[in-house]
């Protein structure tokens, strides 16, 4: 198991510098990065998604740089390269919300509409064609997520779901929502499920961020042709969390 080295090779003052030095470098590597992408809203998802993926890979780069957090992946071989799928994800951090698209092929994320007003950071992740639900209004976030996460697949794209719905702390456990499970019921495509301690290293609503390497884990595709929703969520559920014991 790993874990965070929470008082070495630096202490509390060097962490705290150290993360506010990641903070900068995010937020400029932002405000160059946001107006590129709003400027080519009309240009093909794949200059778009390439502007979105330096982002990305600049600020993986930065992150073991300033904080020396890097990732170790098991289980890459179990992405499939035939085809597109559903990722059922562990959601712990801010960290794979970045770092999934470097290790997944091009992605839209399920995401709260509120996100997309964000300055900057919102609107840039506008040109990325995510799937922005309401939650306060799940019957209608549930058409929405079924209609535009099955257009979304029938491109070549895959769809990644957060089935906990939120961010959960290390050792803590949430009900799976269906939702993701029924796109991929009725799309027919595989889940991949993936966990990930980054929660140890970089927490919810964390400012520090600690050094380590955050160990992902990603499990052989789910099938789901001819199968119950409920089948599906639990497959992805009972595999996340049972690697989520491991690590």
């Amino acid at each position: 198991m790993t874990q965070p080295n929470n008082s070495l090779p630096f202490g509390k003052l060097e962490l705290i510098v150290r993360s506010t030095l990641y903070f900068i470098l995010a937020t400029l590597s932002t405000l160059i990065i946001a107006p590129l992408m709003l400027c080519c809203f009309l240009a093909p998802f794949r200059i778009r998604y390439r502007l979105a993926n330096w982002w990305v890979l600049f600020n993986l780069w930065q992150l073991n740089l300033t904080c020396q957090i890097n990732h170790h992946i098991k289980g890459a071989e179990n992405i499939p390269n035939d085809e597109c799928g559903i990722i059922f994800c562990k959601h712990q951090s801010a960290w794979e919300t970045i770092a999934l698209q470097s290790i997944f092929p091009p992605q839209v994320f399920i995401l709260k509409r509120e996100l997309l007003r964000l300055p900057f950071f919102g609107w840039a992740l506008a040109t990325c064609d995510p799937i922005a639900i309401d939650r306060q209004s799940q019957s209608e976030a549930l058409r929405q997520l079924i209609k535009q996460g099955k257009e979304r697949l029938n491109s070549g794209r895959w769809v990644v779901v957060f089935p906990e719905g939120t961010r959960t702390a290390p050792g803590e456990k949430r009900k799976y929502s269906g939702g993701g499970a029924i796109l991929a019921q009725k799309s027919g495509c595989r889940v991949v499920p993936v966990a990930h301690n980054a929660g140890k290293f970089w927490g919810r609503n964390s400012f520090l961020k600690y050094p380590g390497t955050i160990e992902v884990r990603i499990g052989p595709p789910i099938e789901t042709e001819g199968r119950r929703a409920s089948e599906i969520n639990r497959e992805a559920a009972d595999w996340i969390e049972q690697q989520m014991e491991q690590i």
